[in-house]
């Protein structure tokens, strides 16, 4: 995969999540650790991909894709690398896939990569 076919999206910082969800910085982190959200560092600043929200909140479909894709070994990178990335089998990238409410097609595919 070429980097111009990944999903294009928005960064997030920390700070940003915390305006954008109108919710207290712990809350936030509580997001991330109980899967809604998953993030990394980049370019030293630890970020979230705009994508991964919907009308100011994380995409209900999200959290269980991501619990999948940790249990089938991947790191957050490796994540929201996968999550970014066009799927031959899905057809467009998984995300792109979760944001049209097709979940049971993008965690069948994710559970395959165990």
């Amino acid at each position: 995969m070429t980097e111009t076919t990944r999903y294009e999206t928005d960064w997030l910082t920390i700070p940003d999540l915390v305006e954008l969800l109108d919710e207290p910085l712990g809350r936030v982190r509580r997001l991330l650790d109980e899967n809604y959200l998953v993030g990394s560092r980049r370019d030293g600043v630890f970020k979230v991909p705009a994508v991964f929200l919907v009308d100011g909140r994380p995409i209900p479909a999200l959290r269980g894709t991501i619990i999948v894709l940790h249990d089938a070994g991947f790191d957050p990178d490796e994540t929201i690398d996968w999550l970014l990335e066009p799927e031959d089998t899905i057809g467009v990238a998984p995300i792109e896939a979760l944001r049209a409410g097709r979940k049971s097609e993008v965690r069948r595919v994710a559970a395959t990569l165990a």
